[in-house]
């Protein structure tokens, strides 16, 4: 259905790394979503009323909560897809991860208020009428629910949306809940067990659940996460496929949302070769980046020597490095020669669960470098990546 509807109101559907397509699809998903939890939720309370289950009427809420999570994500995308200004000049795209945290807080507090019920019900448990009906909306409501996780986790990664895929996930939730809440009905009626406050705890507890994942989902980027290792093999065999660069480090992403990310490198050029050739070069793998990825992007050009000697002190340099530490490697590597001695000028990149300290790091690299062969002394700066 979805497919359908986009071929008809989507122009370019096909497009998805368009901003606007992305937007379009997302807002699409959004109002299927708000039409489909309000009809849950009207069954359901209808079953709820007639049978008079709590943990039925628990799950009407869960779904009237999702309905006002897609509307609240309807309007994250619409907000989002608004263009930069004065006061926003990258954009407003984290709007969508502040509606999805927003989201989360709401089925946080639907969850909380449905797990007290639930109590409630056990400690004093009502009679629960069996109704074939209820059956039937509660059997649909999983199928339901079931092609809503298909089409939102489908189009989420389509379109690389931490929101929608938090909402197929949420969906999943939705069907063992529901199941859980089917499975009371039947219990209660063909047994003398009253289940029905327990399924409702269970049903509660499934809420909490995916209010917590959907904020953790949200929260991450909104704080700033590393970007995916793909991405980053994507910038990184783009800006080496031109055999003038040699090499690159320091990348940093910047999220600004989905579809809005700002990337910064150094990329590492002959020191010997025409300076200006280079940086046309370096411009013209800017322009590739914006074009292909979609992402604004910042190279500083590196000048590095090659020749024979330095590139083997550089390849010793790194293997004793890699003794303090395998995930040590380093970059921006120069030597200065003078009277009494050499300098071996470098980076050294460190993990981030380096069971040393940067400065003992540092130490213990100089300590190797100084037993050389040869009066060579490391001038090491010591850093983190961000990746």
């Amino acid at each position: 259905m979805i497919q359908f509807l986009a071929r008809r109101l989507i122009p370019d559907w096909r497009e998805v790394e368009r901003p606007a397509v992305r937007q379009a699809y997302g807002m699409l998903c959004g109002v299927v979503g708000i039409v489909l939890n309000i009809l849950l939720c009207a069954g359901k309370l209808l079953a709820g009323a007639i049978t008079g289950s709590i943990a039925i009427t628990a799950d009407a809420f869960n779904n009237l909560s999702d309905a006002g999570s897609s509307v609240i994500s309807l309007l994250g995308f619409r907000l989002a897809g608004q263009k930069p200004d004065s006061e926003h000049p990258f954009g407003h795209g984290r709007i969508e991860y502040i509606s999805g945290l927003v989201v989360s807080m709401l089925i946080l507090l639907m969850g909380a208020e449905l797990l007290k019920s639930s109590v409630e019900e056990i400690a004093s448990p009502g009679q629960v009428v069996f109704s074939p009906l209820s059956l039937g909306i509660l059997a649909a409501s999983i199928c339901v629910k079931l092609y809503m996780s298909f089409y939102n986790r489908s189009i989420g990664r389509r379109i690389s949306s931490a929101a929608m895929a938090a909402t197929a996930a949420d969906s999943i939730s939705d069907v063992c809940a529901t199941t859980a809440v089917l499975l009371s009905a039947l219990v209660g009626h063909f047994t003398s067990l009253q289940i029905d406050g327990w399924c409702g705890l269970l049903v509660a507890l499934f809420i909490l659940y995916a209010g917590i994942r959907s904020a953790m989902d949200t929260v991450n980027p909104l704080l700033g996460q590393p970007p995916s290792p793909e991405f980053v093999k994507e910038v990184e065999d783009r800006v080496l496929s031109h055999p003038e660069i040699t090499g690159v480090h320091d990348l940093i992403v910047h999220d600004y949302g989905p579809g809005r990310r700002m990337i910064t490198l150094h990329a590492e050029v002959p020191a010997s070769g025409d300076m200006l050739a280079l940086h046309d070069v370096v411009d013209t793998v800017e322009t590739e980046l914006a074009e292909e990825l979609h992402c604004l992007a910042t190279i500083h050009m590196d000048p590095v020597s090659n020749d024979e000697e330095t590139v083997a002190l550089r390849r010793e340099v790194e293997r004793l490095a890699r003794q303090v530490d395998p995930g040590i490697t380093i970059h921006d590597f120069r030597m200065v020669q003078g009277p009494t001695h050499t300098n071996l000028i470098f980076d050294a990149l460190v993990p981030r669960n380096l069971p040393i300290t940067d400065r003992e790091a540092g130490r213990r690299i100089k300590e190797l470098v100084r037993g050389m062969e040869g009066n060579y002394f490391a001038v090491v700066r010591v850093e983190k990546g961000f990746l």
